[in-house]
């Protein structure tokens, strides 16, 4: 059985540094955020059913990283409509071609990241949001799946930990597909959706910091399948487990 030839990880070929910092947690982005996790929150009751498990296992202080595989644009939308914290999310620098959708986006506040790219503005205001106890939300993959289930996860999330020494906490999305949740919501049908929360992790030392990142994402990576149907887990299917350093 063959299977099907996936396009590499995209780059950002237009790339505006200038655009990447952490968002300032002003009254006003504040009060902004809770009006806009609002409506959020009606609208995923409007058009989806969703199932949670696991809230438990967000800190509800203390820096941390979340973590999560990308099946559909509803992601983040269920992200930060279940969440008990206000997360700081790497969004691609994309985004900003769509008018509406960036001007929400800069009101929320994210961090714009240039994807491909040695995007150093990016990691050092993840870093930054870190060092502040913040919560940043990131997914290894790098884009939205193109084939509906995990694809190879990057290192991105795995240098943050390793450099702050930060608990991950693993999240998986079902039934968030593009495929699923737009021609229901013309239909006006709501989706079965399904959100696990896995237990907090800390990445395992390793001497060898090469050595250290690419343990570190398959350890993500295994973490994050683990938490997925078996259609769901994509490259890491067949692939045996590695200790997960569980608090």
């Amino acid at each position: 059985m063959q299977h099907p030839i996936i396009p590499p990880k995209p780059i950002n070929e237009n790339v505006h540094p200038e655009i990447t910092r952490l968002p300032e947690l002003t009254f006003t982005r504040q009060l902004a955020r809770k009006f806009l996790v609002g409506i959020v929150r009606f609208v995923v009751w409007l058009f989806t059913k969703v199932e949670v498990t696991g809230l438990d296992n967000i800190p509800l202080e203390g820096p941390l990283l979340a973590v999560s595989n990308h099946l559909g644009d509803a992601d983040l939308v269920l992200g930060a409509a279940f969440s008990p914290r206000q997360a700081e999310v790497l969004a691609k620098a994309e985004l900003r071609n769509y008018p509406v959708l960036s001007l929400l986006l800069e009101i929320y506040g994210v961090i714009w990241i240039h994807r491909g790219q040695p995007d150093r503005r990016a990691i050092r205001a993840a870093l930054q949001g870190l060092a502040e106890g913040r919560v940043i939300g990131i997914a290894p993959e790098g884009r939205e799946s193109l084939t509906g289930s995990l694809e190879e996860g990057t290192h991105g999330a795995a240098y943050l930990a390793y450099k702050t020494n930060t608990p991950i906490v693993p999240i998986t999305f079902t039934g968030t597909e593009n495929s699923r949740i737009f021609p229901n919501m013309k239909r006006l049908r709501r989706t079965p959706i399904t959100i696990t929360i896995g237990a907090p992790l800390l990445l395992e030392h390793h001497q060898d910091w090469r050595n250290a990142i690419d343990t570190g994402t398959q350890t993500i990576m295994l973490t994050l399948a683990s938490q997925l149907p078996p259609q769901y887990r994509g490259v890491y299917l067949n692939q045996t487990g590695v200790s997960t350093g569980q608090t």
